[in-house]
């Protein structure tokens, strides 16, 4: 189509709010329309996830993308240029058959950041919203929105690898009527939670992002959940918002005795004993979501767990949005929600069909902007309908959301505590619990 066909492709290693470079691309289009997409490594990450290529050596302790970005400059710009950005599926097959096991030849972040970049050229190119480029007429829903709470991985003894300061807690505002009103709730309740932590142990105020715990402040996260609970009935929000956790299991998880240590607190927990603790805080805590609640492997545990608490369970480690892992996982029932991460799987092509299956079974898709994504994680969420998404509800990507809100005006649809799976939390919010 004139106008959308890419002319130009520009890659350079960017700072990232990660702690580690990222690679950004840029791609023009004929009409001189720009689109931009970054790729960079989380804080903690899936043994299955796509492989990132790095340069080695010292300098930036080896996590350097020089290598990604000459992939990008020298094997995938000749190939897609000429090509047309609103066709995102025909330019992403193209990049994966560049050569044999292309995501690990190039480096999947090479791979990723280009596919996005194609993805916001393509809406641009087209002159259309991002949301509506990737879900059409039928993209009008606003997920159920979080606030970060508390993080910090060294508090009961820092895990058996890098957790990356899982666990990591965050409250969900779903007993709402638009996301506008779900956004204020969180903003209320993390400055009230703020300032307590700095009355507590000097703790930072800010306006988003985790309260990192240090050592000796709680015995146990028991305590923690107590101190959230407080802040949320004191806000007026006590049946309209509950608890979210991203557990990050497996970096807890010592294969060689198969138990847990220092999870939740310094005892070390057997997975059935973790089992157990789990149904105990859901039914003690408002809790609404669960994140990786074993490890990345534990497909029947998981599964058990999701059968038997009634909220939301989230597969991140578990499936890294990969659909070969959710199908799996799908068989096994083991879980009800997918943790989307692009990056995780490479393309944008991927990640759809992925969320399209996830659909298909009824599982939820939860969008993450955790590897890049910034704002237009916002787009993304409304433009696949996602019932929920992790955190979002202020800053950039909550200010995106408030955009999009207005943008869609009356066709705007916030369901709350329907756009969570499980019954629990429905129930929570209609006061029935």
């Amino acid at each position: 189509m004139y106008g959308t066909l890419i002319t130009d492709v520009k890659a350079r290693q960017v700072y990232t709010n990660r702690g580690k470079p990222g690679v950004e691309v840029t791609i023009t289009t004929q009409n001189g329309a720009e689109g931009r997409g970054m790729c960079t490594a989380g804080v903690s990450m899936g043994t299955h996830e796509v492989d990132f290529s790095y340069d080695g050596g010292k300098k930036f302790g080896g996590k350097g993308v020089g290598r990604a970005i000459e992939s990008v400059k020298n094997k995938i710009a000749p190939v897609i240029i000429g090509m047309d950005a609103a066709n995102q599926a025909e330019i992403d097959a193209a990049m994966l058959a560049i050569e044999p096991d292309a995501k690990i030849r190039l480096g999947g972040n090479a791979v990723a950041a280009v596919s996005a970049a194609v993805l916001k050229a393509g809406a641009k190119a087209l002159g259309i919203p991002l949301y509506r480029h990737i879900g059409g007429a039928g993209a009008m829903y606003l997920p159920v929105p979080g606030v970060a709470m508390a993080a910090g991985d060294e508090r009961y003894g820092g895990g058996i690898t890098t957790p990356g300061g899982k666990p990591t807690m965050s409250v969900m505002a779903y007993g709402f009527d638009t996301f506008s009103e779900a956004s204020y709730a969180c903003w209320e309740i993390h400055t009230r939670w703020a300032q307590k932590m700095k009355d507590k142990f000097g703790g930072l105020p800010n306006v988003r992002d985790f309260i990192s715990i240090p050592k000796g402040v709680y015995s146990c996260d028991r305590e923690i959940w107590e101190d959230m609970l407080k802040i949320i009935i004191e806000a007026g929000y006590e049946g309209k918002v509950g608890f979210q956790m991203d557990v990050a299991t497996d970096t807890y998880h010592n294969k060689e005795d198969d138990k847990y240590y220092g999870l939740f607190d310094k005892t070390p927990k057997t997975k059935e004993q973790l089992y157990d603790f789990y149904m105990q805080i859901i039914k003690d805590y408002p809790f609404v979501i669960i994140e990786d609640p074993f490890n990345e492997d534990d497909y029947e545990t998981t599964a058990a767990l999701t059968k038997e608490c009634g909220i939301q369970i989230v597969g991140d480690d578990l499936f890294t949005t990969n659909p070969e892992r959710v199908a799996y996982g799908i068989s096994k029932n083991a879980a009800n929600a997918v943790l989307l991460k692009v990056n995780q799987v490479g393309t944008i092509s991927e990640a759809l069909e992925m969320i399209q299956y996830a659909y298909k079974f009824g599982y939820g898709v939860m969008p993450s902007d955790s590897r890049g994504e910034g704002a237009a994680i916002a787009d993304y969420a409304v433009g696949i309908n996602a019932g929920s998404v992790r955190e979002s509800a202020i800053g950039d990507r909550g200010n995106r959301f408030l955009e999009i809100e207005e943008e869609l005006g009356s066709s705007a649809k916030f369901i709350g505590a329907r756009g969570l799976k499980g019954f629990r939390n429905q129930q929570r919010a209609e006061g029935k619990l």
